[in-house]
């Protein structure tokens, strides 16, 4: 009997040391607290040891977006982690449901590209209820505790916008054509404008005839807005602030239909293709070039040193509504034909033929 009570009480323990053992395991610390949910802790929930991203992103329908997706993928899996990308197409409601389904997959990390700022920040509070950290993208996320925000000068494109086209016409009839009246960037991109512009209205040398948003940055819904200029005027417009390179697209396409393109200052930016090829054409005067990988290489390294608790470095804060975000801003760079050679096409965004092939 006591040969058997012993066997008995050494059987108890040795169960008890397996489960310890298999809690052990499961939380990879010993302590028994999820290692993806703990600040300053190694984030494994893709299960091979690799930080898992979940990549939220707005649109994929322009160009700009689709080489964010694409060098911000090839930069965070250089650096170990692996990516999980989904596109909104500009539905607000489409995008939380895709950011939670992310979160539900346990990703490490959530970078978030927001198509509204405002509405975005709901994707913020259900990521920290799972303890993950998120990372704005390009575009600030309002009213939020967002926990970093990595993007260019924003007010700076603005404000290079309006200089270059106010060199060429330095009095007359403004329009302005803004992106996004949900983005918080386009608000920053028209601040910058107004902010150069002020002195030229306040002295009368220029004249907003003209200043509407762009619903979802649409090159019809900026055609549509230009036609309505146009008209409005009698086509007795000098020049034109279209907040990006989209929105310039539907503007050259208004100025064409009545005979102006290459006769009214255009400005752009993102330094798409097209945008390339108008500015070398003469059609559109500037495009802003935000470089794009050194945005994706910088936030894909800030996104994996959120995912493991570290300190990303954040040398600015941007108030959005609600607090201080630490801040990384990149420089944009203003382009014209006198210096796109030597930006855009010697950093290999868009190959000199691909720019020129339209030129005549």
């Amino acid at each position: 009997m006591k040969i058997g009570l012993k066997r008995s009480g050494v059987a108890i323990l040795l169960v008890a040391l397996l489960l310890a053992m298999a809690a052990c395991g499961k939380n990879g610390n010993g302590n028994g607290s999820s290692a993806a949910g703990e600040s300053g802790s190694e984030a494994t929930a893709s299960g091979d040891g690799k930080i898992k991203i979940g990549f939220s992103l707005d649109t994929l329908q322009e160009e700009r977006w689709q080489k964010d997706r694409d060098l911000f993928k090839a930069a965070a899996e250089k650096l170990g982690a692996t990516v999980d990308v989904q596109a909104a197409n500009s539905d607000d409601a489409k995008q939380i449901a895709q950011a939670e389904s992310l979160i539900s997959q346990g990703v490490d990390v959530l970078v978030v590209v927001p198509h509204n700022a405002e509405a975005t920040a709901a994707i913020v509070e259900k990521a920290h209820e799972a303890g993950i950290k998120v990372l704005a993208y390009d575009r600030l996320i309002k009213n939020s505790d967002v926990d970093l925000y990595v993007s260019f000068d924003n007010e700076k494109v603005g404000q290079m916008q309006a200089e270059a086209i106010v060199a060429k016409a330095p009095k007359g009839k403004y329009v302005y054509i803004g992106g996004s009246e949900a983005d918080n960037n386009a608000h920053l991109f028209k601040k910058g404008a107004m902010d150069v512009l002020q002195k030229y209205i306040d002295s009368g040398d220029i004249q907003i005839v003209y200043d509407q948003w762009t619903k979802d940055w649409s090159p019809a819904n900026a055609l549509a807005n230009m036609e309505n200029a146009l008209t409005a005027n009698n086509n007795q417009i000098d020049a034109v602030i279209a907040a990006n390179d989209g929105t310039a697209g539907g503007v050259v396409q208004a100025l064409t239909a009545q005979g102006l393109a290459g006769k009214i200052p255009v400005s752009g930016q993102d330094a798409e293709l097209a945008a390339a090829q108008r500015i070398v054409e003469g059609t559109q005067t500037m495009t802003v070039y935000k470089p794009i990988k050194s945005l994706a290489e910088k936030a894909a390294e800030l996104a994996i040193k959120l995912a493991k608790g570290e300190d990303p470095g954040a040398d600015k804060k941007v108030n959005n509504g609600k607090i201080d975000v630490p801040s990384v801003l990149l420089e944009p760079i203003a382009v014209t034909k006198d210096n796109i050679d030597s930006t855009i096409i010697a950093d290999g965004f868009h190959s000199k033929e691909d720019v020129y092939k339209n030129a005549k």
